[in-house]
């Protein structure tokens, strides 16, 4: 029976490559000369930390453009509210999604009932297994996941005949 996972992936030394040419580019950009901009990666969170909220955005197109070179999505970071840190500065919290959320499931199983496909999908921890008898199925099964527009980057991996 043929079968294909739905999963959310973060590279994460794709992130470190990406967090590091930022760093590079503050490091020389006249504009950051003197502040004490950083952005540094502890698990799967990211610290932003910079002088003023202005310096903040520009540090956040900055990790951006570089996410966008590497080829990360930048749909599977999660940014917090910008909070005061010491002094003038402030600080920003960015999570790296990996997996497939409960809730984002449950959707997805939903939206593949509703449009009552001959497959079935069950939920296995922070992935989802779509199976059926044939893979035209499954591929009208990847279709309509891709038509649901869903923020969070997912990739459909491990397709079995």
């Amino acid at each position: 029976m043929p079968s294909f996972d739905i999963v959310s992936r973060t590279e994460l030394s794709e992130v470190d490559n990406a967090v590091g040419g930022a760093m590079r580019e503050i490091g020389t950009r006249y504009d950051f000369k003197g502040s004490a901009c950083s952005i540094e990666r502890k698990e799967e969170t990211l610290l932003l930390a910079a002088d003023d909220e202005m310096k903040l955005r520009q540090v956040q197109e900055l990790l951006r453009g570089y996410l966008a070179k590497r080829k990360v999505e930048v749909g599977a970071f999660e940014f917090k509210e910008p909070e005061k840190a010491s002094g003038n500065s402030v600080r920003q919290t960015v999570l790296i999604k990996q997996g497939v959320e409960r809730e984002l499931a449950q959707k997805l199983v939903k939206a593949v009932k509703q449009a009552k496909m001959k497959v079935q999908v069950a939920i296995q921890g922070d992935e989802l297994r779509v199976s059926g008898k044939k893979r035209d199925d499954l591929q009208q099964a990847i279709a309509l996941v891709k038509e649901l527009k869903i923020e969070q980057p997912l990739q459909y991996v491990n397709f079995r005949d």
